[in-house]
Formats: structure tokens, sequence, C-alpha cells
């Protein structure tokens, strides 16, 4: 008798950096609970997150944003990641409003490995990665190897603090 039974060998973890992001509603319990759903997302393993921190909205309007950035090791593909993390926040009560509206939740996916993805749904790395202090800061905090003191740098200017 012949098998006809294919097996597919498991996708190896892949490490992913997430940015997570609320100024609507109790924004740090917000991050708080994204963080710990990061964990329980299928075939996701999360591994660290940083500290939160509190920044001036970037190229929005509203009350200031709490920030954190959280690494995960992932099994899922990148578009599989990234529609489950557009369900916490659906789940979160996002809405979209206008561009670069106030949120209760915003998660980005920042890398994926070393993937380089251009895609019409998913652009990897994040393309303004490099531009913004509430993601940097954080992701140095937990990945000081991604981030050159020069990126750091050039988002000095930008209001953001390290919350205790």
């Amino acid at each position: 008798m012949i098998n006809t039974m294919h097996t597919t060998a498991a996708r190896p973890p892949v490490s992913a950096w997430v940015g997570l992001g609320a100024n609507l509603g109790d924004a740090r319990a917000s991050v708080l609970a994204a963080i710990e759903a990061l964990g329980r997302l299928p075939r996701t393993q999360l591994l660290r997150a940083s500290s939160l921190y509190r920044s001036a909205p970037w190229q929005a309007e509203g009350a200031d944003f709490i920030n954190a950035v959280a690494e995960v090791h992932t099994h899922l593909s990148a578009p599989d990641l990234l529609q489950e993390l557009q369900a916490l926040e659906q789940a979160a009560g996002r809405a979209r409003p206008y561009r670069n509206a106030p949120r209760t939740l915003d998660l980005d996916l920042l890398a994926y490995g070393a993937a380089r993805i251009e895609s019409a749904r998913l652009t990897l790395p994040h393309p303004r990665l490099h531009e913004r202090a509430f993601v940097l800061w954080p992701l140095a905090e937990i990945a000081p190897e991604r981030v050159s003191a020069a990126a750091l740098e050039r988002v000095a200017g930008q209001r953001i603090e390290r919350l205790g």
C-alpha cells in the first residue's frame, strides 16, 4: 500500500519584533494586555518586551501614546502574523476613521527575521522604523544590536520618556 499522506516540515521559528502603542482609554492597560496576548497567538512565543514608554503623538493627534516593543518567536508566516496582530487590534476596539487617528491599540510588525517584503499589504522591515523614537528606544532596550547610536541620535528631538 502506498502512503498518500503528505507531511509538511514545520516552519522553523522566526524572531519577529512588534511595536505596540495606544493613546485612547486606559492606554497603559491596553499595551500591557496586548503584550500578554502576543504570547497566546497560535504557534508563537513571547520572548521579551521592553519597558513602557510615553511619547508625544508622531504625525498624529491626540493624547500622548504609551508604547513598547516585544520580540516573539513564531512559526507563522509574516502575513499570518500580521493578520493575527490586526485581529488583536480589532478585539481592542481599534477604529481607523482616518490616517494616524488616535487609537485604542496599534500593533505594527516591525521586522520578521531578515525578511524583506514589499507588497500592497505588508512592507518589512517597517518603512518608518528608523524615523520613530517610540520604536527605536524600546527596540534598543531589548535588542540593542538592531539599533545604531546614529539612529537614536536622528530621533533625539522627539519627546519620549521611559516609564517606571
